[in-house]
Parts: C-alpha cells; structure tokens; sequence
C-alpha cells in the first residue's frame, strides 16, 4: 500500500473512467445531459430489437414537464435522432382508421401542411430498461423533402397507436455528460 492510497475514498467506483465513460451511448438512468441550451436527465433507458442483429438503443431524457427521447441505430453508420411523442390527430385525415382499414399508412402523410413521405417499415421488439419481455410493435416511419425531420407512427396491437415527431442529431449537438447519484 503506498502513501496516497490511504487517502482514496474505498467507496468509489474503480469500474467508473470520467473519461471514457462519459459518452451519449454509455449514459445511464440518473445521467444529466446539456441538449438545446437545456439540462435533462436520464429517466430511462430502453432497447429496441429490429431484428437481423439490428438494435436500438432509446434514453428518454426529461427537464421539467418536458420529455423527449434519444435513440441511437446502427446499420452501417450510427444514426441518432431525438423525437417527441404527439397526438396521432394531428396527422392529416383519420391515419387511424386508415391503417386500421388497409393494414397499411398511405404513402405520403401531412402534418402541420408539412409532408412526409414514407422511408421505413416493419416489425420490431421493445425492451422496457433494455431487457425483456420482448413486446412486439409495427413501426412506419416517414420523412421530409430534406430527409432532416420525420413522423414515426407505432402500432402496438390490434387498436392502440401512437406518433411522434423528430429530426436527425449529431452527436456533439450534446454536452456536459455527467453522472448522477
């Protein structure tokens, strides 16, 4: 035992490197995040299987009664987005019942008299906190003329859907990446 070890705290985490641990991809439920001039924390952390060895990682990130949600996909590249969850009325017609009616979106949808164009489809899993049970979901996902912004509409069984709205990130668009508690 030399001389500074006597002073180290025993209780700290030797597992834990500020430095390299401190990422998007590393944070972790009670993590805090500098994200458009504002502070969120961490509050979840889930997974998302697309199959085909296809994974998605997804941090929902909350400041004040604000709640918006981080994912990271890799197919080829890394992609991240942020997206905020939004009534399914507020998408042109009754996307609803048209689904539900065609098992299928129509290709184009309007939002705000902004279109978007539908890109991607299929199935996928969901894992609450990155572990199972593996819940089962159909996911469209639709983009704009500058393929920057996109609508998202989720089918989760027979009758329930939800929509959120969101744009493309990069990474250094987050800051100050500090553990919690």
């Amino acid at each position: 035992m030399g001389i500074f070890d006597m002073f180290k705290d025993k209780n700290e985490n030797d597992d834990f490197d500020p430095l390299a641990d401190l990422e998007l991809v590393k944070m972790k439920v009670g993590y805090y995040v500098d994200y458009d001039l504002k502070t969120w924390e961490v509050t979840a952390c889930n997974r998302y299987d697309y199959g085909d060895g296809l994974y998605g990682d997804e941090w929902e990130l909350t400041t004040g009664r604000e709640k918006i949600f981080l994912e990271r996909t890799e197919d080829d590249e890394v992609y991240w987005s942020i997206s905020k969850k939004m009534p399914i009325g507020k998408i042109d017609g009754n996307i609803h019942r048209y689904i539900m009616d065609n098992d299928d979106p129509p290709n184009e949808i309007v939002v705000e008299a902004t279109s978007y164009y539908l890109d991607e489809s299929g199935s996928a899993y969901f894992m609450k906190g990155g572990k199972g049970p593996k819940i089962g979901f159909i996911q469209w996902e639709f983009i704009d003329d500058d393929e920057e912004n996109f609508i998202a509409i989720e089918q989760w069984g027979e009758e329930e859907f939800e929509a959120a709205r969101g744009r493309y990130v990069e990474e250094y668009e987050f800051s100050n990446i500090l553990p919690g508690q």
